[in-house]
């Protein structure tokens, strides 16, 4: 086999194994390296391909003004340790007022520094995102990157992690030093993953010295820049991390006003009773997070479609079946939904299975 056809299959095979991954920047890269390897022996093949890389519609584009410094990568693995999400959230972010106020707060300082330098004073340049999956932690910092017009560099915990000792600290500086030096809005995502306590035994040395690395580089945050970090697991960030950002955001699973709310976005212009579903099921998902209660109807939706079946019937079902349900939590429910005024005793019965004098008696019983 000819040796140029041979490292154009091979080139090949790397380029199609990297466009599987969605790291469009990386298949950039090898594109570019690919033009400049052929351009002795195949120059229409070095002119075609870059005639394509100026003319792509590369998710770069928000970064374009800093092309002259491409994403940091692993020395190793080559990987980009950052991936770059240019797409701004589909519609508002539902969540707790105080929440919103907090990041409402952070955009009015960005958008305002000016005025607060004449006082002496800096917006609020790291924001620390507390609470379980799924609540809107990710939403809330592309919210923010969107109202801010900048690009949403979130860290790839998967490039940073390398299995070299001391690769780790120095991929965390790469990422940090390169954010600094952009006009961008950068998320650690799962901080605790790479900021866990120092005084756990179970770690290794090397995991202990990268806290340390971390928290310098938080203190060395320019004004300039937005760092926003998020974690799952509160009680595994090391106690000096929380001292580092100046703006703490708990968020919580939603409130039933909140599921009311998401439920009839992700439900209007698909039933004709989208109210009453959204009422009705802001009791049946209690207690559930944002993302799941999405996965849940997007399911129930494919389904009523695969089927060729209403997505009412699909949504009774999902409340006949109660899913988990025990029954005291779906004799819980039926009340709830009749003593709200939701539904009647009738339709509380058809949806729970609940008997109807079952639930006049626990309707009872809660007055009394």
């Amino acid at each position: 086999m000819d040796a140029s056809f041979k490292d154009l299959s091979n080139d090949f095979i790397q380029l199609a194994r990297t466009a599987l991954t969605g790291r469009q920047q990386d298949v950039q890269l090898l594109i570019h390296r690919a033009s400049k390897k052929f351009k002795s022996v195949n120059p229409d093949l070095t002119d075609a391909l870059i005639a394509l890389l100026k003319e792509s519609p590369t998710r770069t584009t928000p970064l374009r003004k800093h092309a002259e410094t491409p994403l940091p990568v692993d020395l190793d693995s080559r990987l980009q340790l950052l991936r770059l999400e240019s797409s701004a959230p589909d519609h508002e972010p539902i969540l707790a007022e105080r929440i919103q106020a907090g990041l409402s707060q952070v955009v009015s300082e960005r958008k305002n520094t000016t005025a607060l330098l004449k006082h002496g004073l800096a917006p609020t340049k790291s924001v620390l995102f507390n609470g379980p999956p799924g609540v809107g932690k990710t939403m809330a910092a592309k919210w923010i990157a969107a109202k801010l017009n900048k690009p949403l560099l979130i860290l790839d915990l998967a490039a940073v992690m390398s299995s070299f000792l001391g690769r780790t600290g120095n991929n965390i500086r790469f990422v940090l030093d390169y954010a600094k030096n952009t006009d961008c809005v950068l998320l650690l995502d799962e901080l605790d993953a790479i900021a866990k306590r120092r005084d756990d035994s179970t770690e290794i040395g090397e995991l202990k010295r990268l806290v340390t690395v971390l928290l310098q580089e938080i203190d060395d945050w320019p004004a300039s820049g937005l760092l926003i970090a998020a974690t799952n697991h509160p009680d595994l960030l090391d106690p000096a991390v929380w001292r580092r950002f100046e703006m703490v955001l708990n968020f919580t699973n939603p409130t039933t006003a909140q599921i009311e709310q998401q439920v009839d976005s992700l439900l209007c212009g698909h039933l004709e009773q989208t109210g009453e579903w959204s009422k009705i099921l802001s009791y049946v998902f209690a207690g559930a997070s944002f993302s799941e209660i999405e996965r849940q109807i997007n399911q129930l939706r494919k389904a009523a479609a695969i089927e060729d079946a209403s997505l009412d019937t699909k949504l009774e079902q999902l409340v006949t079946l109660g899913s988990d349900m025990t029954k005291e939590q779906k004799i819980d429910l039926a009340r709830a939904l009749y003593d709200s005024g939701v539904v009647s005793q009738r339709r509380a019965q058809q949806l729970t299975g609940v008997a109807r004098e079952t639930i006049r008696k626990n309707v009872k019983k809660i007055k009394i």
